[in-house]
């Protein structure tokens, strides 16, 4: 089934230059500084792990992107726009409610819990955000999310409520309901941690299987580096709050360059 509309129209900014780009940005939690003037971007349909040990600032790159925390220095631009600040008067000023809402509609993130509505079954949790964010009629929702529990495997459990799923089966429908937003971005936070290991293999399938699919831009943290290895096109190496290497996945796997690189693939293999 293809997938090609999942992503929004390209902005200016992705058709030449990144989707994403952090520029100089700070976040600390009192003196506990989380980023440290962080310089990173993110090409459209690109798709880039962060790795690293625990603490090191990866999901705060997710939360900010999906302004549930603030930039405490630098600015965030998402396809052009500033996520953390506007215009006004020629300035940048720290954004309003109206424009986060309007820049983050580009981005969908997929949690470590599934976090469904367990009072809605499978199709009301994915038809609602279109029909009431985006204003898509309630027809095309129901097909959009047939289309998309196909795609995850459980077009079946349509009707289903979330109680009476896996929790491998509730992440996949918090997959769908993700993509049903149409997202440019889809940020992805440890999405298997809270599985049982044995559902784990049937996620990252689910997930492949879009990276496959779609040219939707994907900013994955994960601690599987099998599947990293496998859909990335460019790894970040992340140790308190600063980038400490880059590379391909062949690269960054097979030959890495820094021996904090080394030594967390090694703690982490070994315990995998």
């Amino acid at each position: 089934m293809p997938l090609s509309d999942t992503t929004g129209a390209p902005g200016p900014e992705a058709a030449g230059g990144p989707l994403i780009r952090f520029e100089k940005v700070v976040k600390r939690y009192g003196d506990n500084v989380v980023l440290r003037e962080l310089d990173f971007e993110v090409a459209a349909g690109e798709r880039v792990t962060l790795i690293g040990p625990s603490g090191s600032g990866k999901t705060t790159i997710l939360r900010l992107l999906m302004t549930l925390e603030t930039v405490n220095d630098g600015v965030i631009w998402v396809n052009g726009d500033s996520l953390s600040h506007m215009e006004r008067n020629g300035k940048l000023v720290p954004a309003n409610e109206a424009h986060l809402r309007r820049v983050r509609k580009k981005i969908g993130m997929v949690f470590q819990q599934f976090n469904l509505f367990p009072n809605m079954s499978v199709r009301k949790n994915i038809t609602e955000g279109p029909v009431h964010t985006l204003g898509v009629s309630k027809e095309e929702a129901n097909q959009r999310a047939e289309d998309l529990l196909e795609l995850v495997g459980l077009k079946a459990k349509i009707d289903a409520h979330p109680t009476q799923l896996s929790g491998g089966q509730q992440q996949r429908v918090a997959i769908a309901r993700a993509l049903a937003m149409r997202p440019e971005i889809l940020l992805l936070d440890e999405v298997t941690s809270a599985l049982d290991p044995e559902l784990v293999a049937g996620v990252l399938d689910v997930l492949r299987d879009v990276a496959q699919t779609t040219d939707i831009t994907m900013l994955c943290v994960t601690h599987e580096m099998g599947f990293a290895r496998d859909v990335s096109h460019r790894v970040l190496m992340f140790d308190a709050g600063r980038i400490a290497e880059e590379g391909t996945p062949e690269q960054i796997f097979g030959d890495p360059r820094e021996e904090r690189t080394r030594t967390f693939l090694k703690a982490v293999l070994e315990t995998g």
